[in-house]
């Protein structure tokens, strides 16, 4: 049976105690990530990764991150990122997975326009030496648009303006699909 903070369940008082704590600094990594890109402080942005984080299919290493972060966020000259709802699920001890909703903006000087947008980090963290670290992010993005642009489904995803070839959302959702199937009539309730 899994509880609201996932399948793990500690088996004392002096666990919970863990748990509740790990939960505050797990929680503390969005932040901490929104304010490093926000900032432009990349050093910063790596070394929320676990030490051995994986950046594309061939580099390894909180360096390689931190390069990989430097180009990428050369593409917007400003970018704020407001973290929202974050959700946590401890599978054991020194690893849980979460989903966090951020709203992102971006400055693209080059058009002269704001890009607002709306979008999930599907996290997997891990505690490596007494610190909770994204141990790997999943990006999926609802739209992306002009700021003066009404949103509307997959707007800005996988049009070639996204660097980071976000997931559609909520498509993404294995939920999302059996709903639909079943209020189709298509499978049972």
């Amino acid at each position: 049976m899994s509880s609201r903070l996932g399948a793990w369940t500690p088996a004392s008082g002096e666990e919970r105690l863990d748990r509740m704590e790990s939960l505050a600094m797990i929680r503390q990594l969005p932040y901490r990530y929104a304010l490093a890109l926000d900032s432009r402080d990349m050093a910063s942005l790596a070394a929320l990764f676990v030490p051995h984080v994986r950046v594309g299919k061939e580099d390894t290493g909180r360096p390689a991150l931190q390069r990989w972060f430097t180009r990428i966020m050369q593409g917007a000259r400003t970018s704020v990122h407001f973290i929202g709802n974050h959700v946590v699920d401890f599978t054991d001890v020194d690893h849980a997975g979460g989903i966090v909703y951020c709203r992102d903006e971006l400055e693209r000087p080059e058009t002269g326009e704001w890009e607002v947008g709306m979008l999930q980090y599907w996290d997997s963290y891990a505690r490596v030496d007494g610190e909770w670290c994204f141990e790997r992010r999943k990006f999926h993005r609802w739209y992306l648009v002009d700021a003066l642009t009404r949103p509307a489904h997959g707007a800005g995803v996988d049009d070639g303006s996204d660097p980071l070839h976000a997931r559609q959302l909520p498509e993404a959702f294995p939920s999302w699909h059996e709903f639909w199937a079943r209020a189709a009539g298509e499978e049972p309730w």
